[in-house]
């Protein structure tokens, strides 16, 4: 234990933060659209390689919202070290697979890395003066969706400069970093309030999650009417009622179901179901429809790095939007960012529904979806930190971004199922069902907005911007 005071900068204990979550969620995307060329590599058949990315979203949505727990009762510093540690590990993992098997345990391990997204809100709200947590939150929220969006643009340039396994070592080397630059840069939690995790509310919600997710999963091939996707359903609607009664008979439960009454919670959770459903369906399927040759009567016939340049723009706009939307919540209210950018994100949507013949129309339209997901997401986010006490930042913050994930899967699921309700003889969707698809989604973002002016009008404070020298003192023991 060294007890000797030294000054931290704040902007040192930011950027740990920030590559954290951006590693995470990077880990999301990346492997989207090289999954072809992992059924080569992996000896697997198309179907079963979707567990590659089934695998990391149902380990993450169970370990998010339990290691944001862990945190706020242990101290989030040495958590998101653990995390941190778990991720670079399943991506050493991944990186030597030479099977599915391996490569799914491997896939499992990074999900605990979902925990990096709840442990940094926390940390913010712990260190970062009052006046400066909102506009920090916001701009990690921002860059946990710019990671997920990147991912898609950096796969194509990797695979084909460095290669396959390449995606797997860059993100173990920068999670390793960050892992040792949390232990020296981050200070300790100042409270521990000791504790244990209530067990079995966290095995029910990761029951209902992995019910819910498989339904989501097998819904596009299988139909919705299946017997496995509503025997699924059922059960995650089981588990759930048990999960729920779990919460309210446990002495410290996982998640205080009390604050999820809270309008802003359960508001922003709903938007963070919308909005999550419309940035997944993008990501998943706008580069199908570019990367489709002109033969078809629609798409560039782009290739898999032309077709991650195309949503690009999204990635800049996200985290520019993200920069400024505290200074713009501070002017005209947390609460009508949100609803601003709802609505130009459906506007991107509908101009993507009729406007999609030439490249420079996919260009505005992402450039413009990504303005209007960083308004929603960094506003939403310093929302949801600033509506619950400090004991409960990491679970609201997880639980927020938990059901951003869920609604992703839902939306992918949708999207999916709108664009290959119609087939053309070769086996391609017909350009209709993207049509449909995308207006879908404009319609999605429509909702979110509706539910955005239901959140509780909060003053504009205006916000001394912080200062990239700014200090402040810790202690470490």
């Amino acid at each position: 234990m060294d007890s000797q005071t030294r000054r931290i900068p704040l902007n040192a204990t930011f950027a740990v933060l920030a590559s954290s979550v951006v590693a995470f969620t990077l880990m999301q995307s990346l492997l989207t659209p090289v999954l072809a060329t992992m059924v080569t590599v992996l000896h697997t058949s198309q179907a079963t390689v979707t567990w590659v990315l089934t695998a990391y979203l149902l380990a993450a949505s169970i370990c998010t919202p339990i290691m944001g727990r862990i945190g706020d009762l242990l101290g989030r510093r040495g958590v998101l070290v653990f995390v941190l540690l778990a991720l670079s590990v399943g991506s050493l993992l991944a990186a030597v697979a030479t099977n599915m098997t391996v490569m799914i345990i491997a896939r499992v391990v990074q999900g605990l890395g979902g925990g990096a997204l709840p442990l940094s809100f926390g940390i913010v709200r712990d260190e970062f003066p009052r006046e400066k947590v909102a506009g920090a939150v916001g701009l990690i929220a921002s860059l946990s969706a710019v990671g997920g969006g990147l991912g898609i643009v950096l796969a194509g340039p990797i695979v084909d400069h460095l290669g396959y396994r390449w995606l797997f070592w860059l993100p173990m080397i920068v999670t390793l970093v960050a892992a040792v630059a949390a232990r020296f840069l981050v200070p300790p939690s100042p409270e521990r309030r000791g504790g244990t995790v209530s067990w079995l509310p966290a095995v029910l919600l990761s029951a209902w999650l992995v019910c819910l997710l498989l339904a989501m999963n097998h819904a596009p091939a299988e139909g919705w009417g299946s017997p496995v996707v509503i025997g699924l359903l059922a059960g995650a609607l089981v588990a759930g009622g048990l999960w729920i009664r779990a919460e309210q008979r446990a002495a410290t439960p996982l998640i205080d179901l009390r604050m999820l009454r809270l309008t802003t919670i359960w508001t922003s959770n709903l938007i963070a179901l919308l909005t999550g459903a419309t940035m997944y369906a993008v990501f998943a399927f706008l580069p199908q429809f570019v990367q489709t040759s002109p033969s078809a009567g629609y798409g560039f016939g782009a290739s898999i790095a032309e077709s991650g340049l195309l949503l690009l723009p999204s990635s800049i706009t996200m985290f520019v939007s993200g920069v400024f939307a505290g200074r713009l919540a501070s002017i005209i209210s947390a609460r009508r960012v949100v609803v601003l950018g709802c609505l130009i994100g459906g506007a991107a949507m509908a101009l993507l529904a009729v406007a999609h013949e030439h490249t420079w129309e996919i260009y505005l339209s992402s450039a413009l979806i990504g303005v209007g997901l960083g308004l929603v997401f960094a506003a939403m986010s310093g929302l949801v930190v600033a509506a619950v006490p400090p004991s409960q930042t990491g679970v609201a913050s997880g639980m927020n971004a938990n059901i951003r994930t869920i609604g992703g899967s839902v939306g992918a699921a949708l999207m999916a199922s709108v664009v290959t309700s119609q087939l053309m003889p070769n086996g391609l969707p017909e350009r209709s069902g993207y049509i449909v698809g995308f207006a879908a989604m404009a319609f999605v973002f429509v909702l979110a907005a509706v539910a955005a002016l239901l959140i509780p009008e909060t003053p504009s404070v205006p916000r001394k911007e912080p200062s990239c020298a700014e200090t402040r003192p810790a202690t470490r023991s």
